[in-house]
């Protein structure tokens, strides 16, 4: 399958909310009966090679359709880090689609161990303390290539301060395969 075709989908699931529109469900499902698969998938909004938006879904919940719809409203308008997409911005947006392979855990002794394991730039990290948990999806690497910084980031994300690893959460690895579209200029 065309992988645009996960771009064309977030795209009109947050135009839908300025023009009143629906997405229709059933041209979709019937076309590209793959999308009524579970998958997870997070979606990301970049505008001027920024961060805009970003929500996505770990575990697979839903068909794939939904939970791209789902997150690309969600990354539009509900990422609390960032005030609703206004019209004007969404014009100029740039919109990546990550769908995740399932998470797995990882067994690990200590941090020398788990730099080991982990493989930047390939794998996503969740990384979880009781009620706390955040991720990394792997273009996170990009921007935090070396793996204390990244973990130092993720662990300030899940709220358990920059060395979350002194207190040996549990790890889980994840990979994506990534759709990008290119700005609407």
């Amino acid at each position: 399958m065309n992988g645009s075709i996960y771009t064309q989908i977030a795209r009109n699931a947050i135009q839908e909310q300025y023009e009143g529109t629906s997405i229709d469900r059933d041209f979709y499902l019937s076309t590209y009966p793959e999308l009524s698969q579970e998958k997870a998938c997070f979606v990301t909004l970049t505008l001027n090679n920024r961060l805009r938006g970003c929500i996505g879904s770990i575990i697979a919940h839903q068909s794939l359709l939904d939970d791209l719809i789902s997150n690309a409203h969600s990354a539009a308008f509900h990422d609390p880090r960032f005030p609703p997409l206004s019209k004007e911005e969404f014009s100029q947006l740039s919109i990546e689609v990550s769908l995740l392979t399932h998470p797995e855990p990882v067994e690990y002794g200590d941090r020398v161990d788990l730099a080991h394991i982990i493989r930047p730039h390939v794998d996503g990290v969740i990384l979880r303390l009781g009620k706390y948990q955040a991720t990394f999806l792997p273009q996170v690497w990009d921007e935090l290539s070396d793996f204390e910084s990244f973990f130092s980031h993720l662990g300030m994300k899940a709220g358990i301060g920059n060395d979350p690893l002194s207190y040996h959460p549990e790890i889980y690895t994840y990979q994506v395969q990534k759709y990008e579209e290119q700005s609407h200029d």
